[in-house]
C-alpha cells in the first residue's frame, strides 16, 4: 500500500457504538493511526451486539477496521496520567461521550489544550454541548424521532417511520469526519487546535433541505409522501409486470424524453403537464396515466428503454441484489477482510476513491485490548510499569 491521505496522524479514539466509531472508521480507511481506548473487559458497548461470527460481534467489526485497541479505565487516576502522556503525542482525541463526562474524568478539553495546544478534541453527542437539551441522552431513533426526519418519512398518509439505517448516527459520523478535517487544515496554517463540536439533532436539521424550504415558503406542514419527490414530477417508483423501478425525470427536457421512452408523446404537448410547476398541478391526473403503461413491460425491460433514452432509473434493490451489482463490485464495495476470530468478513469498502491517496481495508478489527501492551510501550512505559496497571486494575 502506497501512501495514504492521513499517514502521520495520531488519533486517541474514545467512541463506542456507532457515530464516533463510524468517524474513526473514515480516519482510518484514509491512513490515520486510530487507537481505539476501551473499557477493560467489557470495551465498547457494540461489542454486546449481534449478530456473532465465533463469538465475535459482526456489527462492531463493521465499524472498526484498521484501528488498536487498548483497554484502560479512566476512573483511574494511573490511567489519566497515561492518557495525558499519551495526549500530548497525539493529533486529534474523539469521545461520543455525554457532555460533562470527560470533564468529571479530569480530561476535557480545557485540561487537554493545556497540555497540547495542537490537539484537536472532537465530541460527537445527542444534541451538543450548549443549549438546554445538552446533558440529555440521546440514541439514533429518539433524535430520528426530535430531528423531523421521521416526519417525512413513509407512505402518504401514513405514520411516521424511522430511517432503514441509523441516519442520525451515520450523519453525526460524517459531519464530525468534515469537522476534524477542517480543523487539522486550520491546524495546519495557524499551528492552533480546537475543539469541534456535533450534535446528531443539529446534523438532522441539516438534512432536511427542500422540507424546511417548503414549510417557510408555504407555510404548510411536510408530511410523508413515499417515495414520490415533493417538488418534482414523476420522481418515484412505479409498478411493472414482474416488480417495480424507480425513475426520476428531473427537468423539462427528462420529461419529453420519458413521453417518447413511453409512446406517449401526446402528453408533451398537453397543457396540462408541459412544465413541472403544472405536473405538480395535476399530479392526480398524470400519475394513472404513466403508471398503466409501467405496468406493461418487465423492470430489466424499462431499464434498457429508459437508459437508452438517458432518463436516470434503477432498480429497488434489496441488500442481497446491491452486494452482487456488477457497478459495487467494480467500485471494490465489498471486501474481504480476514478476522482472526471471526475468520472471513465481508463488509463496505472505502467509498472516497482518490488518485494518489486512496484509502484501504489493511487490518480487521481489533480483539477486546489486543494492543494493549504494545501501544503504551510505545508512549514510553515499561514491562514494569504495564504489568503494575495490569494488577491494579487500570487497563
Amino acid at each position: 500500500m502506497g501512501e495514504q491521505a492521513l499517514d502521520g496522524i495520531k488519533i486517541l479514539d474514545l467512541t463506542r457504538i456507532l457515530a464516533g466509531p463510524y468517524s474513526t472508521m473514515i480516519l482510518a480507511d484514509m491512513g490515520a493511526d486510530v487507537i481505539k481506548i476501551e473499557r477493560p473487559e467489557t470495551g465498547d458497548d457494540s461489542r454486546q451486539f449481534g449478530p456473532y461470527v465465533n463469538e465475535e460481534s459482526a456489527y462492531f467489526m463493521s465499524l472498526n477496521r484498521n484501528k488498536r485497541s487498548i483497554t484502560m479505565n479512566l476512573k483511574s487516576e494511573e490511567s489519566v496520567e497515561v492518557f495525558l502522556k499519551m495526549v500530548k503525542e497525539a493529533d486529534i482525541v474523539i469521545e461520543n461521550f455525554r457532555p460533562g463526562t470527560m470533564e468529571k474524568l479530569g480530561i476535557g478539553y480545557e485540561r487537554l489544550k493545556e497540555i497540547n495546544p495542537r490537539i484537536i478534541y472532537a465530541a460527537s453527542s445527542g444534541f451538543g454541548h450548549t443549549g438546554p437539551y445538552k446533558e440529555r441522552p440521546a440514541y439514533d431513533a429518539v433524535v430520528q424521532a426530535m430531528g423531523g426526519v421521521m416526519s417525512i418519512t413513509g407512505e402518504k398518509g401514513g405514520a411516521p417511520i424511522k430511517f432503514g439505517t441509523s441516519i442520525a448516527d451515520i450523519t453525526a459520523g460524517l459531519y464530525t469526519t468534515i469537522g476534524i478535517l477542517s480543523a487539522l487544515q486550520y491546524r495546519n496554517r495557524t499551528g492552533k487546535g480546537q475543539k469541534v463540536d456535533i450534535a446528531m439533532l443539529d446534523t438532522q436539521v441539516s438534512l432536511l433541505e427542500n422540507a424546511i424550504a417548503r414549510y417557510y415558503a408555504s407555510g404548510d406542514i411536510p408530511k410523508p409522501l413515499g417515495n414520490r419527490h415533493p417538488s418534482i414530477i414523476p420522481f418515484e417508483d412505479f409498478e411493472t409486470l414482474d416488480g417495480s423501478i424507480m425513475i426520476s425525470a428531473g427537468n423539462d427536457s427528462l420529461w419529453k424524453k420519458l413521453c417518447n421512452a413511453l409512446n406517449l408523446e401526446d402528453l408533451k404537448e398537453d397543457k396540462r403537464f408541459k412544465t413541472n410547476p403544472l405536473r405538480g398541478e395535476n399530479y392526480e391526473e398524470l400519475r394513472p396515466l404513466l403508471s398503466e403503461v409501467f405496468k406493461s413491460k418487465d423492470t430489466e425491460d424499462w431499464i434498457n428503454i429508459l437508459n437508452s433514452y438517458g432518463i436516470p432509473n434503477g432498480p429497488i434493490n434489496n441488500i442481497e441484489d446491491i452486494v452482487n451489482d456488477p457497478q459495487i463490485q467494480a467500485r471494490e464495495m465489498i471486501v474481504d477482510v480476514e478476522h482472526p476470530k471471526a475468520g472471513n468478513m465481508k463488509m463496505p469498502g472505502v467509498p472516497i476513491k482518490m488518485s494518489e491517496t486512496q484509502g484501504s481495508v489493511r487490518s480487521p478489527a481489533p480483539i477486546l485490548g489486543e494492543h494493549t501492551e504494545s501501544i503504551l510501550k510505545e508512549f514510553g512505559l515499561s514491562e514494569e510499569k504495564i504489568e503494575q496497571m495490569r494488577a491494579n486494575k487500570s487497563i
